[in-house]
């Protein structure tokens, strides 16, 4: 798990750690019921306090992404699917707005935009 933080960044740290973990788990790149690092072994990884740590964890908790398992450890939550599928259809239509705004600025129709989104959807 890579998380790079910037301390030129307006946002805390916490913050940093929180949004890069839940990106991770919406694109899948961390799995439902996949072990996450002890909050010392990320806080040592990040050169960050515990209590940093412990911070972006609460949160990531809170929000149904992890859950901490007494004795066990903390793991992707396995729950929180509907969740992360209406949290994707959100930023894909987010951004499909900023793709809209943009070909209407430039005078694009409807039928070009579908265009190009069948050509960039078939390429991968």
């Amino acid at each position: 798990m890579e998380i790079i933080l910037s301390n030129a960044s307006d946002r805390p740290i916490y913050e940093q750690i929180t949004s890069q973990i839940k990106e991770l788990i919406m694109k899948g790149e961390l799995k439902p019921g996949e072990a996450m690092p002890s909050m010392r072994k990320l806080a040592k990884s990040l050169h960050v306090s515990v209590i940093t740590t412990q911070r972006a964890y609460d949160d990531l908790q809170r929000d149904g992404f992890i859950v901490t398992i007494p004795a066990k450890g903390t793991f992707v939550s396995t729950q929180n699917q509907d969740f992360i599928r209406e949290e994707n259809l959100r930023r894909i239509e987010s951004l499909l707005s900023d793709a809209a705004a943009l070909g209407r600025e430039n005078g694009l129709s409807l039928e070009d935009l579908k265009n190009t989104l069948e050509i960039v959807y078939s390429e991968d």
